[in-house]
């Protein structure tokens, strides 16, 4: 079978770094009918020499059948070709025709396969064509970005097995921001960039519509299977929910919710402009960032503009006992504390008490607990709210968690326009920059860092935050190349959901749980010392 093997390699930043090039490889065979057929993968090329004012570089894989094919991939049989990379251009074409394949036809048909993939990038996940072997899909990845996630659902395990232990790694009990409180806002941000590489190459917006509404719905029926109440706890082997009493929002929602809006804006809010600057790209994505200026608006508004009145919830009872009733007096507008805030007072209008979250997370504060930070007894004088429910994830509180998503988007239209490292490095950190001064800048002003409320603060603060590892592990990773420390993390990035499910929301322990010999005491988990 005649082969030819044509090699498009792209400039990742000014001056070809050796070791870290970028190249799109499409091979070429002639079929049985005499067609030439054409595959191509994309590749991270890390062997590279410089001779002179010569780029030498020797592609991923080799197909080393004789001295005159080799010479498309061979280092030294390129310098004797004439194959070199031309440090003026953003994209150079090696082309080399074998001896057995040396028709016009061959030829014109080897330099539209190449034109037809010059525009390729390996960060190009989603768009990958079918037809690939999966070890270059997998190669088509940010890595960056996988590791990222992974790093996040670590800091999640860490947070929930170790935050009962370790308090100031816990939820801040209200105000203020512990690391916990980034796990989140983080996964929000990956959801912006991952939508920015999805679609940045859309055959039909209505399609792609179809396929967020599909996905955004599968998102919110397993949030509301994992964290409605139908599972009862690690060691309850019962389960079952009833639906008056079920949880209707969750972290499961909320990045379903702020996934669709931000799907729909990456879909359709897109503008017709070319971007080579940073004016230009704003311009681009002005209908986006106007709708996060929207949402933040109208979020400010309610928060600060709602008057939220007296209220009362219920406890229930033993089985001899009545329910006992608690008054809460607000009578307020624009109150941020636990009681009386806007975010709250949406939620049990608009979802019931019945739907909310019933251990909220301001039972650990010093009016709640006398071991603030931590779970403990009530004070004797302690407000009749500290046993209200209250859902940290929202209705009200949720419309910045799609602001977060957007702005994941800005971060991942970098990406997609921008494709020296410098250029994009040097992007994200002025963005990062800035949020996280406007953040701290607004909590000095009194717009206090708050999770459960998810203020304008917070959003600055934890997307700035998450822009800032992000671009360190992109330089680690996608620059300098240290992917081997960084392996498991990939990994479980790549696995994030599966994970989620079975470790955060304890459905691994739950199934562990239920193989038991004598009585449901003696099991697997018992043994190693978990769930006693």
């Amino acid at each position: 079978m005649d082969s030819d093997a044509i090699v498009v390699v792209r400039r990742r930043a000014n001056g070809i770094q050796l070791g870290e090039l970028e190249a799109i490889y499409i091979y070429m065979h002639r079929g049985e009918d005499g067609r030439f057929i054409i595959t191509h993968g994309v590749g991270h090329d890390r062997v590279g020499r410089r001779e002179g004012d010569m780029a030498v570089y020797e592609p991923i894989k080799r197909y080393e059948h004789d001295d005159e094919e080799r010479g498309m991939t061979d280092p030294m049989m390129m310098k004797k070709n004439n194959i070199s990379i031309d440090h003026d251009e953003d994209v150079e074409m090696a082309i080399h025709q074998i001896s057995k394949s040396t028709s016009a036809s061959s030829a014109a048909t080897a330099a539209s396969g190449a034109a037809a993939y010059k525009n390729v990038s390996h960060e190009e996940a989603a768009a990958a064509p079918a037809s690939l072997p999966s070890k270059l899909r997998q190669q088509q990845r940010l890595v960056s970005l996988d590791v990222f996630r992974g790093s996040t659902v670590a800091i999640m395990i860490l947070v929930d097995d170790v935050g009962g232990i370790l308090p100031a790694i816990n939820h801040s009990p209200w105000n203020g921001l512990t690391l916990a409180d980034l796990v989140m806002p983080f996964f929000l941000f990956m959801v912006g960039v991952s939508l920015s590489l999805t679609y940045k190459k859309m055959s039909c917006g209505t399609v792609a519509t179809r396929k967020t509404v599909l996905r955004t719905l599968k998102l919110l029926a397993l949030g509301l299977f994992l964290q409605g109440g139908y599972f009862h706890g690690i060691k309850d082997l019962t389960f079952g929910v009833d639906i008056e009493q079920m949880r209707w929002m969750g972290i499961l929602q909320r990045i379903a919710i702020a996934y669709f809006v931000a799907a729909l804006c990456e879909i359709w809010l897109k503008g017709d402009d070319n971007v080579n600057s940073g004016r230009s790209l704003l311009r681009k994505y002005r209908f986006q960032w106007s709708a996060a200026l929207i949402i933040t608006v109208l979020y400010l508004s309610l928060l600060y503009g709602l008057h939220v009145p007296d209220w009362e919830y219920q406890i229930p009872g033993d089985s001899s006992s009545a329910p006992k009733t608690f008054s809460v007096k607000c009578g307020v507008w624009g109150d941020t504390g636990p009681a009386c805030n806007a975010v709250g007072m949406i939620d049990r209008k608009i979802l019931g008490l019945r739907h909310l979250y019933r251990r909220p997370i301001y039972a650990r504060t010093e009016q709640c607990s006398i071991n603030s930070p931590d779970n403990g007894p009530l004070p004797a004088d302690a407000p009749s709210w500290c046993q209200a429910p209250f859902d940290p994830e929202g209705l009200l509180s949720s419309m910045m968690a799609i602001v977060t998503c957007l702005v994941g988007l800005h971060y991942g239209h970098i990406i997609v326009h921008f494709k020296s490292h410098r250029d994009r490095i040097l992007r994200w950190s002025i963005s990062s920059s800035s949020l996280i001064i406007l953040g701290l800048a607004l909590d000095l002003l009194g717009m206090h860092i708050n999770k459960p409320l998810y203020t304008f603060s917070y959003m600055c603060i934890t997307a700035g935050s998450a822009g800032i590892l992000f671009t360190a592990i992109y330089l680690m990773v996608d620059v300098c190349g240290y992917r081997r420390p960084t392996i498991v993390m990939e990994w479980m990035g790549m696995h994030a959901l599966m994970i989620f499910v079975l470790v955060a929301c304890n459905l691994l322990p739950v199934i562990i749980h239920g193989f038991y010999w004598g009585k449901p005491q003696n099991n697997i988990l018992s043994l190693i010392g978990i769930g006693k």
